[in-house]
């Protein structure tokens, strides 16, 4: 007897919360998915309908229920309603992901604040892919960067073609180039023509001749990030086997520098960039190779002399004297009348 009652209690008490959970399931899910309606029923299919029986069905229902296909207001209304139920329910179910959301809403039904946040997650996101997204911004910042290092050495290239030194060297190399072209045209070119095309012959010269590095260096197609990302398993196999190279040449044969390996040394206790390394003059690097730079103890001496050097020279020029005399005189950030 006793059995029998607590059974009958435990039944009546899940029906009890099944009913309180699809009931208030039934109410907060509406607005999303088909609303207090099933997508299965509106499509006259079952849960376990493929997508050519659910397309099937969609297209049978759709011209069946077309505004067109309806005649008198009253009736084109409700075909009208009944049209976007199934487009909506097909929407949802021809797509896998939001079919297996919408399933996992009709069988969780509790969870409606986890359905909202699938639901309109999805509505929300970005249809774009974002591979494509990726690279066509990798795409912008490649040309960008391209666009921009070829600015940087037309700047490089119309300087050197100022300065007089490079000019005239230029001028003396292309001499016979030059007077050969005046005399092919005669007088029929003006002396602006004249003057355009000598500069043009200027700045090949300087082009073929003048070593440019560092930031204003000619640009490389490999330079651009496009090409860095697509060689990336190439550089970091070359950068593994610079390093095992250097562990086993070095650390563990201790076999003597080379100049390559000397100038590396140099430039990483300089703290400079490859590029930035590359543009110093050739007779300074030798320089620094001349006083065994790249032994840490000597660069460290080095570089105590050079900030010494610094220092003075900073302290003997005029201009330094008459700015700590103001600074003295009248201290930092203050402002007076007898500044004027």
């Amino acid at each position: 007897m006793f059995f029998n009652h607590y059974v009958y209690k435990t039944v009546l008490i899940a029906v009890t919360w099944q009913f309180i959970v699809v009931s208030g399931a039934d109410h907060l899910l509406d607005g999303i998915y088909c609303g207090k309606e099933n997508c299965y029923e509106v499509l006259e299919v079952t849960r376990d309908a493929v997508k050519n029986e659910i397309a099937r069905n969609y297209r049978r229902l759709a011209k069946k229920y077309h505004p067109d296909l309806h005649k008198g207001e009253e009736a084109k209304k409700e075909a009208e309603e009944q049209f976007k139920k199934i487009a909506t329910a097909y929407e949802i179910l021809r797509d896998e992901e939001e079919r297996s959301d919408y399933d996992y809403m009709l069988d969780n039904p509790q969870e409606y604040y986890a359905h909202y946040y699938r639901y309109y997650r999805r509505r929300m996101a970005p249809k774009v892919d974002v591979r494509i997204v990726i690279a066509v911004t990798i795409t912008i910042i490649s040309l960008v960067q391209y666009y921009s290092a070829w600015s940087k050495y037309d700047t490089a290239i119309k300087y050197f073609m100022t300065v007089p030194k490079y000019r005239n060297k230029a001028l003396e190399i292309a001499k016979v180039e030059i007077k050969d072209s005046q005399s092919r045209k005669g007088g029929r070119k003006s002396k602006t023509e004249l003057k355009e095309e000598q500069d043009r012959i200027i700045r090949r010269v300087i082009e073929e001749n003048m070593d440019i590095k560092g930031a204003y260096a000619k640009p490389e197609i490999t330079d651009i990030l496009w090409v860095q990302l697509i060689i990336l398993p190439y550089t970091i196999a070359c950068y593994i086997y610079w390093y095992l190279r250097w562990f086993w040449k070095f650390t563990i044969m201790n076999q003597p520098y080379g100049e390559e390996e000397k100038l590396y040394l140099i430039r990483k206790y300089m703290k400079l960039g490859q590029h930035q390394f590359n543009a110093l003059d050739e007779t300074e690097k030798q320089e620094y190779l001349e006083e065994e730079l790249w032994v840490k103890e000597n660069y460290v001496v080095w570089k105590e002399i050079k900030d010494e050097e610094a220092k003075k020279a900073l302290a003997d020029n005029n201009k330094y004297k008459q700015y700590r005399r103001y600074i003295k005189s009248h201290g930092v950030g203050r402002m007076t009348f007898d500044d004027s």
